[in-house]
């Protein structure tokens, strides 16, 4: 689950934003917190980052895709250690965003998409879940 769902304050912002259903979920599941960003070597605080392309841009215009990839094949690396078949991830994230990711204006506008990381467990065979679906999780 990204760690920011656990209000780990591990955002882009320096926040985080705990889920709703996270005591039902830790109930249930075997929750292994995790952020592809921070994992990358990112810091916290940080300047927002969105997809463009293959690419991952900073919006000063730094490339940080390697920060991203990183810190995805780290994401996967633990999601195997503990056998993870299912993964609750931020949506819109430039890392975790799952179908839908900000179209790399840095306007606020979305577009279909994945994150680096969403993307690298999803070719993995890991079942994706954006955290509007986290309700989907407890059925």
């Amino acid at each position: 689950m990204s760690a920011c769902l656990m209000g780990v304050n591990c955002r882009y912002d320096g926040d985080g934003k705990t889920l709703p259903q996270l005591p039902q979920l830790m109930e249930r599941y075997h929750i292994i917190p995790v952020c592809g960003e921070v994992m990358g070597g990112m810091t916290t605080p940080r300047i927002p980052s969105e997809r463009v392309g293959d690419k991952v841009m900073d919006r000063a215009g730094r490339d940080v895709t390697e920060h991203f990839r990183r810190g995805a094949e780290e994401v996967l690396h633990l999601a195997r250690l503990y056998g993870a078949e299912k993964a609750l991830l931020k949506e819109r994230s430039p890392s975790c965003g799952s179908g839908e990711i900000y179209d790399g204006s840095f306007s606020g506008t979305k577009t279909a998409g994945w994150g680096v990381t969403a993307e690298l467990l999803r070719g993995s065979g890991i079942a994706v879940y954006g955290e509007s679906r986290a309700e989907e999780l407890l059925g």
